[in-house]
């Protein structure tokens, strides 16, 4: 009988070596930061009795506090902290760098842009992440245009790695390895494929080609001991969203990566921008050896829905009594995205109506960086609290969120404000973890 790893490390990676052996079984990771998608993810790890798998990517949290205002030491106080409140022992939280590289500087010198970027994954390495993207594969001010070549972005990645080994001496004696992901063409953090087509899959033929690259320079920045350590290579599955599309997983045109993969080191595909593929999608790319599943916009778009799911009862229910003063959620968070149009504005396009829906509405989700805004969060609270003071009529509730409605009726759920929130995104983690065999 096989025992059960010691660590969440050494459990990340049985994963990956059943994988390998073709078992159906792989592990997602949530990318977020957002308090009720972490907190659903405790509960589903607790439930699964999985490895809860959180990661923070380059732009959101960082060293300067990224546009969450957290540094990953923070981050990782906040997911502990959570994980902690729900009873989920700290050995079964894996936390992870996603785009750790010069991506959030990029409008910078390369050499600043990397002393930056090094500066990062030491923050990381030192808050406790386990795994640790290494993604240098975006352009800097004074890179050629037309990209990087693939031996300049596996240098970088292997400077990264350096500062992450170099940071990792510095953790106590005892401490778990770090694990690492590798990958020169790399999906833009966030996904969100503008062009209306879908991405190209990555040529089997490049799989050797990379890993002879990064291989080398793994060794000429002395850190040839972290290659076995490699556990996953990013590649384009063919899987995107953007606006109002998104593009499914072909398993046909992927065929070839499956057996493309290397004996040495023993990695699978990390697949990225999985969010809204189809269940059997999924499961899929599973089976095809992407065995790492990233999940983000999803989980705050499946959040964003129950709110204004509970903004609509709220409404109907409450709307027509005397002194009584509806929440103004869906205002204020139109407001506070008018107010920074910074993390909207390049992302959608034509008339002014499709626009006005696309904010709030559009798969890239781009309203999910604007629920951490003061006035947001003070409707936010005024809607939680009527639905706490006294439960609404359940017809309503079947009317506007049935699935939680049913988790009601069967005893399951409280319909109280923040647990459905959390039904609702757990609907999404439910659809991961079936495919990765939790």
């Amino acid at each position: 009988m096989e025992s059960k790893p010691k660590s969440v490390n050494e459990r990340l990676q049985t994963i990956i070596l059943r994988n390998r052996r073709s078992e159906k079984i792989g592990v997602y990771a949530v990318c977020s930061a957002h308090p009720s998608v972490i907190a659903a993810a405790v509960q589903q790890a607790i439930e699964d009795e999985s490895v809860l798998h959180v990661e923070s990517t380059s732009s959101q949290v960082n060293q300067l506090g990224g546009y969450t205002g957290q540094t990953p030491f923070q981050f990782a106080e906040f997911v502990h902290a959570a994980a902690q409140h729900a009873g989920l022992p700290r050995e079964r939280v894996l936390l992870g760098g996603d785009h750790l590289g010069p991506y959030p500087w990029r409008e910078l010198p390369s050499a600043v842009a990397m002393h930056k970027a090094c500066e990062l994954v030491r923050a990381c390495v030192l808050a406790g992440y386990n795994k640790i993207h290494l993604d240098a594969s975006m352009s800097c001010s004074d890179d050629s245009k037309s990209g990087l070549d693939e031996r300049t972005i596996a240098q970088r990645a292997a400077i990264l790695c350096r500062a992450a080994e170099n940071a990792f001496e510095e953790l106590p004696s005892g401490s778990s390895p770090l694990l690492y992901v590798i990958g020169s063409e790399v999906p833009t953090p966030g996904g969100e494929s503008l062009t209306g087509a879908a991405p190209a899959v990555t040529s089997a033929d490049r799989i050797h080609h990379t890993l002879q690259l990064f291989r080398a320079a793994f060794a000429d920045q002395n850190v040839t001991s972290s290659w076995d350590r490699v556990i996953g290579m990013v590649v384009q599955a063919g899987v995107e969203f953007g606006e109002n599309a998104m593009f499914d997983y072909d398993r046909q045109k992927a065929a070839s990566l499956s057996s493309a993969l290397p004996a040495n080191p023993a990695l699978v595909y990390e697949a990225h921008s999985t969010d809204y593929q189809k269940p059997a999608a999924l499961a899929e790319l599973v089976e095809d050896h992407f065995a790492i599943l990233k999940v983000g916009p999803w989980l705050t778009f499946a959040f964003r829905e129950a709110v204004f799911a509970l903004s609509a009862i709220e409404r109907e229910w409450l709307a027509q009594r005397k002194g009584v003063r509806l929440s103004q959620v869906r205002e204020a968070l139109e407001a506070a995205m008018l107010r920074n149009p910074a993390y909207w504005r390049s992302y959608y396009h034509g008339s002014e109506d499709e626009i006005r829906l696309a904010r709030v509405y559009s798969y890239s989700d781009r309203c999910r960086y604007y629920w951490g805004d003061a006035e947001v969060q003070e409707e936010l609270a005024k809607l939680r609290a009527k639905f706490d003071a006294s439960p609404p009529p359940l017809t309503l509730l079947s009317q506007y969120l049935p699935r939680e409605y049913e988790a009601i009726r069967s005893g399951r759920l409280r319909a109280q404000a923040e647990e459905m929130i959390q039904e609702h995104i757990r609907n999404v983690l439910r659809v991961y973890a079936a495919a990765c065999g939790e």
